[in-house]
């Protein structure tokens, strides 16, 4: 028995101000490639089953073109007669009865199996039978459904789990609307062949569990992310379950910290071998505010010229204290607005105060002083 297991696709997910030769999102157009990447290696590996743990979609309302686009790699599958079974994850689950679950676009599909409609759905095959939970907004719920499952278990056929959810605090993503699954009801995993998991988007194994698996993510949703297993599971269960993670080519992310003081040196050392295409974080670190000033973005960012982005932090070091302050302003009129913001809370005096204060400033670029 042959299976691929892969979640968090987040189709539709954009990010940075980039746009490619064709005029969508260069990250939006990341996380396409990377879906449909990984559906090449399925048609090649041709596996028995194929398992998506939740959150196809990175919204419950997805655009025309993350929809369209779900569709058309999805009947690839379909085409091939692989069966695929697909759950609701968090992000792509109604927060609303008013709201149709997207998932039910492949209703239609004969090779797809869907479990997005606030109950759990057993999809039983001739030696195997899936049992899938898809996010639902009610834990109450949820708990009846789990019995539900319990009490359905055919122990003559090999049981695959399907759930969305945080197993133990070390995988919470801190999300609205997650789900921890219930620490007494993990004597359940024992009683499955595998459990296939989606939420955290790192490939892991729980350790207390040689049968409990999370496939992660497909791409990186967040510049804190910079693991680098992204891919699929590729399984196979027999006498003794057989797990192996795939990792698939991913456009780089490098990270560099430069000490502001001695920046010409440090620039000039980096290794930019990898920079090509690449999206790059570079941190300056030991500024103070007049040094901050002095140093002009577009100057680094002429060192990355073949990156598809540049983002530039700040990490200021205020005097009085000694702590590090992060920011990634510009100039000094940015770094001011960037205070009146995070001091103010009533909106219309923030508002009175920056446009007095980009008063202020517009007198100082015109004339070069104030008054």
């Amino acid at each position: 028995m042959r299976i691929i297991h892969f979640s968090d696709t987040h189709l539709g997910f954009s990010d940075l101000d980039v746009v490619n030769s064709d005029g969508i999102n260069m990250r939006e157009a990341d996380f396409y490639k990377a879906f449909s990447d990984i559906i090449d290696a399925i048609l090649k590996e041709k596996p028995d089953f194929v398992i998506h743990s939740g959150d196809l979609f990175h919204r419950a309302s997805p655009t025309n073109r993350a929809i369209t686009f779900a569709l058309s790699q999805i009947a690839r599958l379909d085409s091939a007669k692989i069966p695929l079974i697909l759950i609701a994850g968090n992000h792509e689950a109604p927060k609303s009865k008013a709201l149709a679950p997207i998932l039910k676009i492949f209703d239609s599909f004969k090779n797809v199996y869907v479990a997005y409609n606030q109950n759990a759905e057993i999809f039983e095959f001739k030696d195997i039978n899936f049992y899938a939970l898809p996010h639902i907004n009610s834990e109450e719920k949820i708990l009846k459904e789990l019995e539900r499952i319990e009490n359905s278990l055919d122990l003559d056929k090999k049981r695959v789990l399907i759930m969305h959810a945080t197993v133990g605090a070390h995988y919470l993503m801190h999300e609205f609307g997650e789900w921890v699954y219930p620490k007494d009801k993990e004597y359940l995993f024992g009683m499955f062949d595998y459990v296939a998991l989606g939420h955290w988007h790192g490939f892991s194994g729980l350790k207390k569990f040689n049968n409990v698996y999370y496939a992660g993510s497909s791409e990186r949703t967040s510049s804190s992310d910079i693991r680098s297993n992204k891919g699929y599971i590729s399984l196979k269960i027999e006498n003794k379950l057989s797990v192996k993670h795939q990792a698939i080519n991913l456009r780089k992310f490098l990270q560099f910290k430069i000490d502001a003081t001695k920046l010409e040196s440090q620039l000039k050392e980096l290794d930019l071998s990898e920079v090509d295409g690449a999206i790059v974080e570079v941190t300056l670190r030991n500024l103070d505010i007049n040094l901050s000033i002095e140093i002009d973005n577009s100057y680094i960012e002429s060192f990355f010229e073949n990156a598809s982005f540049v983002k530039i932090k700040r990490e200021l070091i205020q005097s009085s204290s000694g702590s590090i302050e992060n920011v990634e302003a510009l100039t000094l009129q940015e770094y001011f607005l960037e205070h009146i913001d995070s001091q103010i809370e009533d909106k219309e005096q923030k508002q009175r105060v920056m446009s007095k204060a980009k008063e202020l400033f517009s007198i100082v670029d015109v004339e070069g002083e104030l008054g």
